[in-house]
């Protein structure tokens, strides 16, 4: 029997795509990066994410309050007061509302728009943590600040997965171009890259299908029952 625990690191994503919820299912504790610096300009997947607008990913943004100066992490950052909750269940309403499983998404996913939560990581991660338990996906959510992990780059990935107890990294398939894999072995800890393969569902209104859009999208076209079976495979 395989015993060995395994740890993902992510950033707490905007309503994210399957791939995000594919890391969860397969971690025995999700390490959640709130005490990274936020970036200066732009937005990130932490507040936005994409749906499918006529054959292609549109933006959907959560605006933010920015320090007038300096940096804040992720744990600092607070939503700006605009109407954005009412808007964004707006335009889910409108886009979705003959979409097959639109009663049943709507359900689970409106008062999670809706939540006033004035910071953006707790209204994250508490959407992400809710989806994740509505599609029965197990593991530990725990926040990286809680570690005294010290260290910068790959070395600080390596002493959060050591000081969550676990002894494998599973690494998102795009990490292999900073990464410093060999800080791995080096450490005694074992190291997967995820490798997720995006399958298709059908998505309503669309004529070809438009891949890594949010988990909106999936609930809305497949359902909980359904979007767990992708999100696993």
């Amino acid at each position: 029997m395989n015993d060995i625990r395994t740890a993902a690191i992510h950033q707490p994503n905007f309503f994210p795509w399957l791939g995000y919820f594919n890391k969860i299912a397969r971690a025995d504790v999700f390490i959640v990066m709130d005490d990274v610096q936020y970036q200066k300009t732009g937005s990130s997947w932490s507040n936005r994410v994409q749906l499918p607008v006529a054959g292609q990913g549109k933006w959907v943004t959560a605006p933010i309050r920015r320090p007038a100066h300096g940096v804040q992490t992720l744990a600092q950052i607070e939503w700006d007061a605009q109407p954005w909750r009412e808007k964004l269940a707006r335009t889910l309403h409108l886009h979705y509302a003959r979409a097959p499983h639109y009663a049943e998404a709507m359900s689970l996913l409106e008062p999670l728009v809706r939540n006033p939560e004035p910071r953006l990581l707790p209204y994250n991660l508490h959407a992400v943590r809710t989806i994740a338990a509505a599609l029965g996906l197990g593991g530990r959510f725990v926040l990286a600040s809680a570690f005294a992990a010290q260290a910068t780059g790959t070395q600080r990935l390596v002493e959060l997965v050591r000081a969550a107890g676990c002894r494998r990294y599973l690494a998102g398939g795009g990490a292999g171009g900073y990464q410093e894999d060999a800080l791995f072995a080096a450490a005694g800890l074992e190291l997967e890259y995820q490798a997720y393969t995006h399958p298709a569902y059908p998505q309503h209104g669309a004529t070809g299908f438009v891949p890594g859009m949010s988990i909106i999208d999936v609930l809305m076209n497949c359902g909980v029952v359904r979007t767990r079976e992708l999100v696993t495979s």
